[in-house]
Parts: structure tokens; C-alpha cells; sequence
């Protein structure tokens, strides 16, 4: 069974000061309206968050809708922009695991990676025993999926509110926490390299092939940065 006490302090973790909540929730209140925007009813803009519960991946979905692409298409490109995940997956195993736990704990949390939830797990993991941290995630996990969910209701709902400005703006609060938050934890070469190369490659390839941007300059920034690692980190 799930430590319920340890749940919780992962549940009320969304509430510190330096969480992501705020810019997650103001995030989702843009993809809430555009998904009404685009035709979406209230049922399926809810249940894209509950399904999706990541912003790249509410945006492909939104975009492909918009150019009539096919039900398999939208689920191809919304699965591929989500596999940027798995590295993420790959660095939470180690802090996660303990053989004192059941299996069915880590297939169930695996739907609550995302960038915001694996922020606050690596700020926080230290405090927690190891074999009750899963708890911990599952109770960061579920606060930051009910925020998405909810926001995007709201979002739908002010929709008429909101002008084409004011939900770019909001949509963009939740990178610039991640950007700030990235720059925050730059402690070691490695990590330095990644993020200031991503910075300047990612626009630099921009100019060349505006689709393959991202991976283009996330693959080179993210190689250099890991050969840096190996010779200086350790």
C-alpha cells in the first residue's frame, strides 16, 4: 500500500515557493482556451490533460488538430515529442528504486513525468527514505497532474477572455520557470555546457531547418555536454 503520510508531503509539495505550480497551472490555462478555440468540448480538453498531462505534447496535439491530421498521426507525433521523457525516466530510476517495493507503484507513476514533477522530486528526494520515495513521487505526481487537469478547465471556460497575446503569454510562463530553474542548478561543468550551448544552438539552427531545431541543437548540446561531464565532472 501506499505510505499515506509520505503521499502527502509529495501532494503538498507543489505548495513551496520555488514549485512550478503557478507556471504549470498558467501554462494549461492557455491550452485549456485553445483547445476550445480549435472546437474542443469540455469533455475532451479535460481528458486530453488527464491523458497527455504535458504541455509540448497538448500543443501537438492542438496543432495537428488544427491541420486535419489523422487520429494516428496526432498520436504518432504526441508520443515523440513526449519521448524527450525518457531521459528523465532514465535519471529518476536510480532515486526511486527499492526492491522493498511492489511493481505496480512505478508502472502507475510513470504517467507523472513531466519536466515540473522531476524539478521538484530532485530538490526534495534527499529528505525522503529511499524506499518510501516512490510514495513521495506518486503524491508530487498526482498534485502536479490535478493542477494541469483543473487549469485547463479553466482555461476553457475564460477562453472568451483571453485574446491571442494573453494566452502566448501564459503558455510561455511555464519554459521561462524551467529555463530559470535549469540556470539555477548549473553546478557542474557538464550541466553548464548543456544548457548554455542549448541556448545558443537552439536558435542558431532555428535559421537552418525551423522544424528540426530542437533536436538539432538539443542532440549537439546534450553530446558535448556529456563528453565534458565524463572528463571533468568525475
Amino acid at each position: 500500500m501506499i505510505n499515506f503520510k509520505i503521499f502527502l508531503k509529495g501532494l503538498f509539495s507543489i505548495k513551496r515557493f520555488d514549485s512550478p505550480g503557478i507556471a504549470l497551472g498558467a501554462s494549461f490555462i492557455a491550452i485549456g482556451a485553445l483547445l476550445k478555440n480549435i472546437g474542443f468540448t469540455i469533455e475532451e480538453s479535460i481528458f486530453s490533460s488527464f491523458l497527455i498531462y504535458a504541455l509540448p505534447g497538448s500543443l501537438v496535439l492542438a496543432e495537428s488538430t488544427i491541420i486535419g491530421a489523422s487520429l494516428f498521426n496526432i498520436f504518432l507525433a504526441v508520443w515523440l515529442v513526449n519521448a524527450r521523457l525518457y531521459p528523465m525516466t532514465v535519471s529518476l530510476m536510480p532515486l526511486l528504486n527499492s526492491k522493498n517495493q511492489p511493481r505496480w507503484k512505478y508502472y502507475l507513476s510513470c504517467h507523472f513525468v513531466a519536466v515540473s514533477s522531476w524539478l521538484i522530486l530532485k530538490s526534495n528526494y534527499k529528505k525522503i527514505n529511499k524506499k518510501e520515495r516512490i510514495d513521495f513521487w506518486i503524491g508530487i505526481g498526482t498534485a502536479t497532474w490535478l493542477i494541469a487537469i483543473f487549469s485547463t478547465l479553466i482555461g476553457f471556460i475564460s477562453a472568451d477572455y483571453l485574446n491571442k497575446d494573453m494566452m502566448i503569454g501564459l503558455a510561455i510562463v511555464n519554459p521561462i520557470y524551467f529555463m530559470c530553474a535549469m540556470i539555477g542548478v548549473m553546478k557542474s561543468k557538464s550541466i553548464s555546457v548543456a544548457i548554455i550551448l542549448g541556448v545558443i544552438l537552439g536558435p542558431t539552427f532555428y535559421f537552418v531547418s525551423p522544424e528540426w531545431c530542437i533536436l538539432f541543437g538539443g542532440t549537439i548540446a546534450g553530446t558535448v555536454a556529456f563528453l565534458v561531464g565524463e572528463k571533468y565532472d568525475n
